[in-house]
């Protein structure tokens, strides 16, 4: 095995890149390794497809469970299937920084494919853009890298920024942002954000730090491409011929700018344009690619759309750079059976969002390699083919789904209580209904007007809105608000921003370009902020507030906190006793390890009242001087048992007992218990004390000195009183609260 290693320090970790053989069938393949989480990438180019009118490349990221050191999976498949959505996101992150860097009329097929061997205390995402970028470049396949990875983050309240957060530190409550960022010679070509209200400049400076931490990956990656001296392969690229070239120039160009600039929002007039200049060749020049021909109106139409906002500051449906399109919101309205809907519209976007609530038992039990747990708060996204007026398949998820919806929840998880303040599993879905640019902002506002409507008390409503690019270099550009239709097919930067009044909590960049400079991303976050505001005024004027109450229909649920010794008492032996409580009363139970219970049942039917006074009559510790109404189940020679509490509907043996002796019954000596007490009478007792065993010994006599008296029970002579022995160890025991704990 032949191997060369290359090393630099980042984040106060070593980043080592690794070339051998291992993987010597494909163009490109690099290890790359930081603390113990180690990826490879591999890139591979296939022959050319005849036909496509698209570059066709595809990123794979694969997740190995074993990278984790762990046999995961369903028990009955233990291997990996489908890709998480961890997967998929880290799958598009690399996807949407390497493509810009590639010549998109090449036609031959490119795979790009990232393996995680090993996942340690690092998340391999970042590693992944890295070591796509070697692979490619340090391949024969022709590509504009290299491009670098970083993530940087900061907790609240401190300066100091963290290179390359681990999994520990971007879990910490604490956080105020965490930015994964990707560029090249000190431009950003892609963003990944997740903050908790952080202001827009507080953004800017993480973007900076970025810049700087990147200038130094790049120069790594430089000189490794330097030392490998890998000659790109030449690519025969297809270009119309000049018949072609003058059809387009007479009788398609002319027609441009009218399809473009109609005031109107959409690309029906460019559809239709299209479909006018496919059947001009088709007719006039049959031995014409049509894809090229299709290419070639596609690349002038790129160019009308730059030069009408760059030289004559208009854009293609003749609103202001800064204006947002018409703005509709609507909480509820659509029935009762749901616990809570909102219906958003900007512009052509339209957007209708369900909220279901849930108990702890709803909650997604995640088994992945990245991450183990439940998952309590869920956004999901569907983008049916209609809303574009097209047909399509039905049904199902794609990456982009998948990645709009991540995008959505991120920019909402900011202002979900925690679950302490509300105990639910939220699951929210927004359908795309009809699209025209950003829904997946949409789908941010439509989430805010279901969760208000729900009654959910969220900290702050959120909103989210796209910004756009228009751009030739560094001086000479415009920064769009609310980008449509041809805006964003042909616009140079895909900016999504949501937040709150008081700061971003989610942000993603794609771009078109080979990288946009901080300070025009400082001035795109600057107009955002005043577009968000905007839209939170509307969302807040449908509904100022969360609504005080729950849905009806919404289930209710009861916490309780026992003492976690007592947690085997609830569960009884093979589940035994919370089974009998949750048939009994109707209710799902979830019990943690630190005590905490909760009851989830049906609104109005009393389940869950019933089923926390059961748990709570079961893990009730008595304490001296508790007082009790109780009734006597049982009498001795030497004294009565009486029953604390009213009789558990589960049984006998869930009954908590107390002993009062002979001598308790009293305040004078007495001849026999019989003559004080009878089986099934109530009687007023107090806790004496508990023994070192647990039995619990009661009186009578302090709890009420005149009991006997009243009912007419003298003192016994002299010598005539039979007390009996107090029970031994183990003797006439008491029933404890429960079973036991095996």
């Amino acid at each position: 095995m032949h191997t060369k290693e290359y090393s630099t320090e980042i984040g106060g970790k070593t980043l080592t890149a690794t070339f051998t053989d291992l993987a010597d069938q494909a163009n490109g393949s690099v290890m790359l390794r930081y603390g113990n989480t180690v990826v490879l990438a591999t890139a591979v180019m296939g022959g050319r497809r005849e036909g496509l009118d698209y570059f066709p490349l595809t990123v794979e990221y694969e997740e190995r469970f074993y990278a984790a050191g762990q046999i995961l999976g369903s028990r009955f498949m233990r291997r990996e299937g489908r890709p998480s959505d961890e997967a998929v996101l880290s799958g598009r992150a690399v996807d949407r920084t390497i493509r810009p860097l590639f010549n998109h009329d090449i036609r031959n097929e490119v795979q790009v494919v990232i393996t995680v061997l090993s996942v340690g205390e690092d998340d391999p995402d970042t590693l992944a853009v890295n070591a796509a970028s070697l692979a490619l470049a340090t391949s024969d396949i022709p590509w504009d890298g290299p491009v670098s990875a970083v993530r940087v983050g900061r907790h609240k309240g401190e300066s100091a920024w963290v290179i390359n957060p681990d999994y520990a530190s971007r879990e910490n409550t604490g956080n105020e942002i965490d930015l994964l960022v990707c560029g090249r010679e000190g431009l950003i070509t892609m963003i990944e954000t997740g903050a908790n209200e952080a202001e827009e400049n507080v953004v800017t400076l993480g973007l900076e730090t970025a810049v700087g931490e990147l200038a130094n990956l790049q120069k790594f990656q430089e000189g490794i491409i330097a030392d490998r001296k890998v000659s790109k392969r030449d690519i025969s690229i297809e270009t119309v011929s000049d018949e072609t070239q003058a059809l387009f120039e007479s009788e398609a160009r002319p027609q441009i700018d009218e399809a473009i600039f109609t005031r109107a929002p959409g690309k029906d007039a460019i559809r239709e344009l299209g479909e006018k200049w496919n059947a001009l060749v088709r007719e006039k020049l049959p031995d014409e690619n049509p894809s090229l021909a299709a290419a070639l109106l596609q690349s002038a139409i790129d160019e009308a759309v730059h030069r009408g906002a760059l030289e004559r500051n208009e854009r293609v449906d003749g609103r202001a750079f800064d204006e947002l399109r018409p703005l509709f919101a609507q909480p509820g309205g659509i029935s009762e059976m749901l616990h809570g809907s909102g219906i958003f519209y900007r512009g052509g976007t339209h957007i209708f969002s369900a909220l279901t609530l849930g108990g702890p038992q709803d909650s997604l039990i995640i088994d992945g390699m990245e991450i183990q747990g439940k998952k309590r708060f869920m956004h999901h996204y569907n983008f049916p083919p209609f809303s574009t007026g097209e047909t399509g398949r039905i049904g199902g998820f794609n990456r982009r789904m998948i990645g709009h919806g991540a995008l959505a929840e991120k920019a909402l998880k900011a202002v979900i209580p925690s679950v302490e303040m509300f105990p639910y599993t939220i699951r929210i879905v927004s359908e795309a209904f009809a699209s025209n640019g950003s829904t997946s902002m949409g789908s941010v506002c439509g989430s805010t007007l279901a969760l208000m409507d729900a009654g959910v008390p969220i900290t702050a409503p959120v909103a989210g809105i796209a910004m756009g690019l228009m751009m030739r270099d560094e001086k000479n550009y415009r920064v769009l608000t609310d980008i449509q239709g041809p805006e964003d097919h042909h616009g140079d930067m895909d900016l999504k921003v949501a937040g709150t009044l008081r700061g971003i909590t989610a942000m993603q960049m794609d771009i078109k370009v080979a990288g946009v400079p901080v300070a025009i991303l400082a001035e795109a976050l600057g107009a955002a902020r005043v577009a968000r505001l905007k839209i939170l005024k509307v969302i807040t004027d449908a509904i100022p507030a969360p609504r005080a109450e729950l849905s009806p229909r919404a289930p209710r649920i009861e916490v309780i906190k026992i003492n976690p010794t007592k947690i085997g008492l609830v569960i009884g032996g093979g589940g035994k006793t919370v089974n009998a409580i949750k048939d009994l009363t109707g209710t799902e139970i979830d019990i943690e390890d630190d005590g905490t219970v909760y009851i989830t049942g049906k609104n109005g039917n009393g389940g869950t009242a019933r089923a926390k006074e059961l748990i709570e009559q079961i893990t009730h510790e008595h304490q001296r001087g508790d007082r009790f109404q109780g009734e006597v189940t049982r009498i001795l020679d030497f004294g009565a048992f009486v029953r604390l509490g009213s009789a558990s509907p589960l049984g006998n043996g869930f009954d908590s007992e107390g002993m009062v002796h002979i001598s308790e019954l009293a305040p004078f000596r007495v001849n026999a218990v019989t003559d004080v007490v009878a089986v099934g009478e109530t009687v007023p007792v107090i806790v004496k004390e508990i023994d070192e065993h647990g039995r619990i010994n009661l009186s009578i006599k302090d709890a009420d000195p005149e009991f006997a008296s009243r009912k007419g029970v003298t003192p016994a002579p002299p010598g005539q009183q039979n007390y009996g022995p107090r029970p031994e160890r183990g003797e006439h025991r008491p029933r404890r609260s429960g079973p036991r704990r095996f």
